[in-house]
């Protein structure tokens, strides 16, 4: 828009240098424009993902901050929310439960599933007793989740009821190493004698919260150099990748976030809403969640249908959206087949960049306030 104010990111901290005695030429080096003094230091309650999430329950305890919609008749109900103050109790819960298994710190625990609260739950329930998350792709067959069971070692898998088959496949022989499965709601009968014949208990999710809750264990917090995380790849170039990340980093990226969106006039608040779709899988959707609960601000999940997003997002009305060009295209393309009242606006973009679009600058501010690359 004409007028509008452009916004600076990068700045250059280097000049380039020109090709010399066989060497190649050099461009100029740029930096986040946040960085370039340096790097800035991490906050005391940012020190670990644990530190993030028990600082904001402790903060915001009566905010909500996991919201899903239940099914009934097969049809995605409105949006049901969990406040700081209960999942910080069910992280509790969970992670008693675990100790209870004999998950010892620096364990790891697999996460097997679409994105959901006990997804959260159990993540956070890692971070506070010291114990190694290991997520994987809800994509992900009976060979890959196999693979990964035995790469890390993996002791015990939170997992979403109908991933229970691919674990009790016979192309996982791993599973064989499990202590327990813990169902995101519950498994079938069926599912719980083929488990026990390989010597593997399952538990229904409230199952194993009563576990915890009557014999609780206090946390065991983690310190900075203690490894958060071991997050696999796809496997669409061969077999997955593991990447090891500590508690440290996950701190910093929510540390860098939070100094990225403060630039912004129109800042976050307890008010705003996140839709969460991409994989928790992934460092992006996780580092913006963790950004959220810093700010004690609500995250709602998408109810498991990609090709219905539009629908989540009418109900949720999120103020922010993170993306990739496929998705954005998918709803505008079903934007343009049913005419619909929405009060937000979406943009299309190229196909090599991530990108977010924050719904609050379309209220009626003036000015460009969206593009690629972050600039939201």
């Amino acid at each position: 828009m004409e007028g509008a104010k452009k916004q600076v990111f990068t700045i250059q901290v280097e000049d380039g240098k020109p090709g010399k005695d066989g060497r190649p030429a050099v461009g100029p080096v740029f930096r986040n424009i946040l960085a370039k003094d340096g790097f800035p230091p991490l906050d005391p309650d940012m020190r670990t993902s644990w530190d993030v999430f028990r600082t904001a329950a402790g903060k915001y305890p009566d905010n909500r901050m996991l919201g899903w919609r239940p099914f009934k008749d097969g049809v995605p109900g409105p949006y049901l929310w969990k406040s700081y103050k209960e999942v910080y109790e069910e992280v509790l819960q969970i992670g008693s439960a675990l100790q209870q298994l004999g998950v010892q710190p620096g364990s790891r625990v697999g996460i097997y599933g679409s994105n959901c609260p006990q997804w959260v739950v159990a993540m956070q329930a890692c971070n506070g007793y010291s114990i190694i998350c290991v997520p994987l792709y809800d994509t992900l067959g009976a060979g890959a989740v196999d693979y990964i069971i035995d790469h890390a070692e993996i002791d015990v898998v939170f997992i979403q009821d109908k991933k229970i088959k691919e674990i009790l496949s016979p192309n996982c022989t791993s599973a064989t190493r499990l202590k327990a499965l813990v169902a995101f709601t519950s498994a079938n009968n069926e599912q719980i004698k083929d488990a026990e014949q390989i010597g593997m208990k399952v538990y229904s999710w409230n199952d194993f919260l009563k576990m915890g809750k009557d014999k609780p264990v206090q946390p065991r917090p983690p310190q900075p150099n203690d490894t958060c995380t071991i997050m696999y790849t796809s496997g669409t170039s061969g077999q997955p990748k593991g990447v090891m990340l500590s508690h440290e980093s996950h701190g910093m990226y929510v540390k860098g976030v939070d100094l990225f969106m403060d630039q912004f006039e129109d800042k976050m608040s307890t008010e705003d809403v996140f839709l969460s779709f991409l994989p928790l899988a992934h460092i992006l959707d996780r580092m913006i969640e963790e950004y959220f609960f810093h700010k004690g601000a609500s995250v709602g999940y998408y109810h498991g249908d990609l090709n219905a997003l539009r629908d989540d997002l009418m109900e949720l009305k999120p103020t922010l959206l993170v993306g990739v060009p496929r998705v954005y295209e998918k709803i505008y393309e079903g934007g343009k087949r049913k005419i619909i009242d929405i009060k937000s606006a979406f943009i299309s973009a190229n196909s090599d960049n991530i990108f977010m679009i924050d719904f609050r600058y379309f209220k009626g501010l003036s000015g460009s306030q969206t593009s690629q690359e972050g600039d939201f």
